[in-house]
This record gives C-alpha cells, sequence and structure tokens, in this order.
C-alpha cells in the first residue's frame, strides 16, 4: 500500500498540519512554521516566522531568511527533530502507527523533488523521514 499524498485524510501527514511543536525552547504552530524558522540563526527573523499567522505564510517568511552557513548539511537532521516532535503526541502516534507498512510519499504538483515526488521524480525525504518515525514509535511500544 501507498500513501501518495498528504491531503484529505492523510493531510495530517503534512508540515502544514497544525500541530504545535518545539524548538530551541520556542513553541511553533506547525512544523513548517518550526523548519523555516530553522533556516536563520536571527531570532528577531525567527520570532517573525513563528508568528506567521499560517504555515503559508510562515513558508513564504522562510524564504526570505537569511540562510545559516551550515543550512543545507543540517537540513535533513532539523526536520526529523520536528517529525519526532509532532509525532511525540499521542494522537498522531496512533494516527501514522495505523498507516501500518504503507510507503508515504509526499506527492506534489509544486516541483519539490527533494522533500517529495512530482511527476514521478523525486527523493521524497519527507516520506522517508516519516517512515522513520513510524519504525522508532513502534520499536518504542514493543
Amino acid at each position: 500500500m501507498k500513501i501518495d499524498k498528504f491531503e484529505g485524510e492523510y493531510r495530517w501527514l503534512s508540515n502544514f498540519w497544525e500541530e504545535p511543536v518545539s524548538f530551541n525552547g520556542d513553541s511553533y504552530p506547525s512544523v513548517e512554521h518550526a523548519f523555516q524558522a530553522a533556516k536563520t540563526q536571527d531570532e528577531n527573523l525567527r520570532k517573525l516566522v513563528r508568528d506567521a499567522s499560517t504555515p503559508s505564510a510562515a513558508k513564504r517568511a522562510g524564504r526570505r531568511v537569511p540562510l545559516r552557513k551550515d543550512w543545507e548539511d543540517v537540513k535533513i537532521g532539523v526536520m526529523l527533530e520536528m517529525l519526532r516532535n509532532k509525532f511525540s503526541a499521542p494522537r498522531l502516534q496512533k494516527k501514522l502507527l495505523a498507516t501500518g507498512d504503507a510507503e508515504l510519499i509526499e506527492g506534489n504538483w509544486w516541483h519539490d523533488v527533494f522533500w517529495g515526488v512530482c511527476n514521478g521524480h523525486g527523493e521524497n525525504n519527507l516520506g522517508k523521514l516519516l517512515m522513520k518515525v513510524r519504525d522508532e514509535i513502534r520499536e518504542g511500544n514493543e
């Protein structure tokens, strides 16, 4: 089985799902907010992203921040930290475990081939990290 889009009944898999997460001691409304804020070392800009009204607004704000020098080296680890945080919520753990062994694919139309898959092409790093978190939760429950 495959879950190839994080929308509809699987919208909660999306980073745009509003579930509070912590990053550097601050609470963010969603993984998207926290991830976009993590791109910069500037605390004022992080606050600006954190206070964005929606995950989409946070993403737009994140495109305008100066990237930390090590961003390309740390972004996958940062995303993994954010996802572990999000899925520490028991109700989301239960939903994630209920996906069983389904392959999780962040299918998209906006040509993100790093985090997802578009037109059959992409690295699907977000899907891979979600499956890793699911495995970690499963192992922790055994």
